[in-house]
């Protein structure tokens, strides 16, 4: 018996909800991706990424957008019409459609037609799911990365202590909520399997933010002040030492996680002269990091990186170069896991592997269809539901939808 491929429907723009989608592409799910019909005034054609990054092939398609899109379909209508909201209600029951997604912000929802009360009227089986600053509650609160990482504690956590607030590098709030759908859709797929209605998932990107504070919050309650978990550099606020040290030739990154560690740490050679009695155990090492901090820096400025990292390696101390980014995908435990795409220059593109390794990536290599362009399925997913070519034509010229370009 061949399982049920899920059909996924997705009104979403920028990166949260794409995100959370392209993990269905990993599965194999088809995934059709609804974007706004052109308005005037403005540049951009639907998501607003497609405008971000260097220019792609041709028409909307830029960098920014390419490596969450692929392997989608996409299509183009104007919700804000009637006849637009009746083509998205027809997918919905024709196709059939088993999970719906958005990240527009919830009080748009209604006038939209994409709120869940309307979708699963409809479809009562339906998976429907949202991404949105504090969920739908607070429907009027825009959601973005780097304001809810200052929001959340995130920017107070992250930087040098002397500096200023920092934001992270990836944008990790807006990944952690596409996770989160992805998991609670594969865990309300599963429910259906065994009887259950269609699902409501609501996901506030300010609560996904903070249930990762597990080992910030609680401290607060348990003796810690604020000062000794604020932005601490490289340096880890419990363990100790673990944070970048200078080499002879460049940096490597040290991470002691025990006293155990620290006495084989301290058995190598070019170190044998930290082992004081006060630092035997983390919390006299604590008590006089900076000393420390400094003392193995004074040894380790002194040897080439490669160098320290095999004496390290032998005593079983995890340690890590400060890798460039350039040089991530050339990893030796990442290279052969990559996913890949072609342009339409015939350029073939790394991307990103998944988190965990589908059967469905390893059935094709990795390769994924490349991102669509704006509009690029409108006529070929109407069609399938039943429309004439004639009427979606009409449709186009009169704003309801838009027919688009190829990737």
């Amino acid at each position: 018996m061949t399982p049920h491929r899920p059909i996924v429907l997705s009104v979403e723009q920028a990166l949260s909800m794409p995100y959370a989608t392209l993990r269905f592409v990993h599965q194999g799910w088809r995934v059709i991706k609804v974007e706004a019909t052109p308005v005037e005034g403005r540049r951009t054609m639907g998501d607003p990424n497609r405008a971000i990054g260097k220019p792609v092939g041709k028409g909307s398609m830029h960098s920014y957008f390419v490596a969450p899109n692929v392997g989608k379909e996409a299509i183009a209508l104007n919700l804000k019409t009637e006849e637009g909201r009746n083509l998205l209600r027809r997918l919905i029951r024709a196709l059939p459609v088993d999970v719906f997604c958005t990240n527009t912000m919830p009080a748009r929802h209604e006038a939209l037609g994409i709120d869940a009360d309307s979708l699963q009227a409809l479809r009562p089986e339906l998976i429907w799911a949202s991404i949105s600053a504090w969920g739908t509650a607070h429907g009027e609160v825009p959601g973005y990365d780097p304001v809810m990482q200052a929001e959340c504690g995130y920017m107070d956590l992250t930087g040098d202590p002397k500096g200023p607030p920092l934001q992270c590098g990836p944008p990790i709030i807006d990944l952690k909520a596409g996770d989160e759908v992805f998991a609670q859709v594969a865990l309300a797929l599963w429910k259906r399997e065994l009887g259950a209605a269609g699902a409501r998932i609501d996901v506030s990107m300010g609560h996904a933010a903070v249930s990762w504070l597990q080992t910030f919050l609680p401290m607060l309650d348990m003796g810690s002040t604020p000062e000794e978990l604020r932005r601490s550099g490289n340096e880890h606020r419990q363990f100790i030492p673990v944070n970048a040290y200078p080499t002879a030739d460049g940096w490597l990154f040290l991470a002691i996680g025990s006293d155990a560690q620290w006495r084989r740490f301290v058995g190598i050679e070019a170190f044998a002269g930290l082992d004081r009695e006060d630092w035997r155990t983390n919390e006299g090492r604590r008590a006089t990091k900076d000393e420390l901090h400094r003392a193995i820096g004074g040894v380790t400025k002194g040897i080439e990186s490669r160098t320290l990292a095999g004496m390290l390696a032998e005593a079983a101390i995890p340690n890590a170069p400060i890798r460039r980014i350039e040089e991530v995908a050339s990893h030796p435990f990442v290279a052969g896991d990559l996913c890949r795409t072609v342009a339409p220059s015939g350029d073939m593109l790394r991307l990103p592997p998944p988190a965990v390794p589908t059967r469905t990536l390893e059935k094709t290599g990795g390769l994924l269809p490349f991102a669509p362009g704006y509009g690029a399925d409108t006529e070929a997913v109407l069609v399938e539901i039943g429309c004439r070519r004639e009427e979606i034509r009409e449709w186009a010229d009169r704003g309801i939808l838009a027919l688009g370009e190829e990737g």
